[in-house]
């Protein structure tokens, strides 16, 4: 919180401080995700008293003092000497002034309570999140209000809403810079009280690519404004467990905003402590880039961990040349590939000062055909029967290329229902532990009063397969609805007595019901019932393929070999970092490499609006 008004205060912040013994016990050499639990387990482990939300009350008429004047307190969100008559714009107001009218100051969530989740009210170890004495901070009731539970996001100028989302405000109008008190409250929160507080509940922005749950808009905010005295006041207050209001534990990124580097990355912050001191030096190459169960859409990557002289932060994964994910793991799995495709994968490490090796030598992998033809992600609808009394059924399809485990962790599928026209999903279906579907084969869930039709896992509570033929039933991945039967609070009926199966056209599921994606059959037809066939085109499953040579080459000029002489649309090349070095468009099978250095260089061609890539050394 760098002041224009406070400017001594201003200045001491820049000032470097020891290193609090608080950390004694933390190793400070850990990075990435590793420092964070570190600083987890400390902050949990000594928030040793846990106030009530009254209590509070004392706590913030010593923690928030206004350095200039000791009988007010310092209003978040506020940058206003009291002069312009509007008393919800106030840096400052009587400490006594408290309460909830017009005028007076409050405890204010920072993490806002109903944005958490579960919201701040549910207990935890040593007390509720509601009531930590770090997130909580005087602030004008009217401005308060205005902000609500508004996500936190980019702006400029004083504090207000910017569209839906809330500002903290800065100093470029001569008012307050609150962004690294709010960036390092949220920071404290997530480590205190974990995926409850993730910052992407209460933030808007960026996800950051060491660890998702964080945005980097806070972690430029908290490089961008310095800590006050008035921060570490309140920091060395609540580590005083002798005060009759202190919690035990410290806020870790008052102390050093530069730990919220070490963790993820970003601009670096100031190291208060001086022991981080000045990065420059890249991490080294990945090695032993490796590819492994390629699948019809998707190829698993894996690699040598890096070295460096801080640590590796993060991975960077691309394939062809264009950059695919950012990992804080040595292995991935890259998804949403095409059938019977060659890809070049390549990795690159940073460490958290930004700084990235070269990226590693191509390793080409091949996705397989997948069974039936199946390219998509997901697994959807294939059929439904509406039949009589308790002939009720339900099919789901895998056409994925792989095969789908319905409960993994990573991938968990559900199905739920909404019954009569509800707005809202009513029940939800889990299925039993070790559901699995193979590639190109289904999945067929029946009522337990099912007559017609046999080899079905019967829903035993009948939970989802009670439908009738106004009964919206939707198949869910990770909670995300993927495909639908019907629509969501319509409650018309679009199935009774019915049997509904999937045009063999179809390959993907759809969030939208299409009554002409599916073919209509009698009542208790359950002919097709665990079987379902899918056809593409075979201008999907058809790979164009290519050879080039001399490969490697010492001369100017390469030949391209196409199939059945298919023409190039475009021809680009790609150095070893990613960077394109050459585009030809319509090249006529011959490119020119004159010019270029010595190396290994990914040649990506378009050929019938497919993308295929091979490896090019220049000697």
């Amino acid at each position: 919180m760098k002041k224009t008004l406070l400017f001594l205060i201003g200045l001491i912040s820049f000032t470097t401080v020891a290193q609090q013994t608080y950390y004694n016990d933390v190793d400070l050499t850990l990075t990435g995700t590793q420092l964070r639990d570190a600083l987890a387990t400390k902050v949990i482990n000594t928030h040793s008293n846990s106030l009530s939300y009254s209590e509070i009350w004392t706590a913030t008429m010593v923690t928030d003092l206004d350095p200039t004047n000791s009988n007010n307190v310092l209003l978040i969100y506020g940058w206003e000497n009291g002069s312009d008559g509007d008393v919800t714009n106030d840096l400052s107001r009587s400490k006594n002034d408290n309460g909830g009218n017009v005028g007076d100051w409050n405890r204010e969530h920072t993490f806002a309570n109903s944005l958490a989740s579960p919201d701040l009210d549910n207990n935890t170890t040593n007390g509720p999140p509601y009531s930590d004495a770090h997130n909580l901070r005087s602030s004008d009731v009217q401005r308060n209000g205005q902000r609500g539970s508004r996500l936190f996001s980019a702006g400029s100028g004083n504090s207000g809403p910017v569209g839906s989302y809330w500002y903290p405000g800065d100093a470029t109008l001569g008012g307050t810079d609150w962004r690294g008190d709010v960036a390092r409250i949220v920071m404290y929160m997530y480590i205190r009280y974990g995926n409850q507080c993730a910052p992407n509940l209460v933030a808007n922005g960026t996800t950051n690519a060491v660890d998702s749950n964080m945005i980097d808009l806070l972690l430029e905010w908290n490089a961008a404004d310095p800590v006050s005295t008035y921060e570490d006041a309140r920091n060395t207050y609540h580590e005083d467990i002798f005060n009759a209001t202190a919690q035990g534990n410290r806020n870790p990124f008052i102390d050093n905003p530069r730990l919220a580097t070490q963790i993820w990355g970003g601009t670096p912050a100031e190291d208060r402590w001086g022991i981080f001191g000045t990065d420059t030096e890249d991490p080294t190459v990945p090695m032993n880039v490796m590819v492994s169960n390629e699948t019809g859409n998707s190829i698993d990557v894996s690699w040598t961990a890096s070295t460096d002289n801080i640590g590796v932060t993060a991975y960077d994964v691309y394939v062809d040349g264009m950059l695919n994910q950012t990992v804080s793991t040595t292995s991935t799995t890259v998804n949403s590939l095409s059938a019977s495709t060659t890809y070049g994968f390549t990795v690159l490490a940073k460490d958290a000062q930004g700084n990235s090796s070269a990226q590693s030598m191509s390793v080409d992998g091949t996705t397989l055909a997948g069974g039936g033809g199946g390219t998509g992600d997901n697994l959807y609808f294939s059929e439904y029967m509406e039949g009589s009394s308790f002939n009720k059924a339900l099919e789901i399809a895998n056409y994925t290329g792989a095969t789908v485990d319905l409960n993994d962790p990573a991938n968990t599928y559900t199905l739920k229902i909404s019954t009569n026209g509800s707005a809202t999903w009513n029940s939800t279906y889990t299925f039993p532990v070790g559901a699995m579907i193979t590639d190109g084969n289904v999945y067929v869930i029946g009522n337990t009063g099912l007559a017609v039709c046999t080899g079905v896992v019967d829903d035993s509570n009948d939970t989802i397969t009670g439908f009738n033929g106004n009964d919206a039933i939707g198949l869910f991945k990770n909670d995300v609805l993927i495909d639908i039967l019907g629509t969501l609070g319509d409650g018309t009926t679009y199935a009774s007595n019915t049997t509904l199966v999937r045009k063999a056209s179809i390959d993907s599921p759809n969030t939208t019901y299409t009554e002409s994606e599916w073919d209509t059959f009698a009542s208790n037809t359950c002919t097709d019932l665990g079987t379902h066939s899918q056809t593409l085109s075979v201008a999907t499953v058809e790979t164009e393929t290519f050879s080039i040579y001399p490969n490697p080459t010492n001369g100017d000029i390469v030949y391209i070999n196409t199939k059945n002489n298919a023409q190039i649309s475009e021809a680009r090349l790609y150095d070893i970092t990613g960077k394109q070095v050459l585009l030809e468009v319509n090249p006529n099978n011959v490119i020119n490499v004159q010019g270029l250095q010595k190396g290994l260089y990914i040649l990506q061609l378009e050929i019938k609006n497919q993308l295929v890539t091979k490896k090019l050394i220049k000697q």
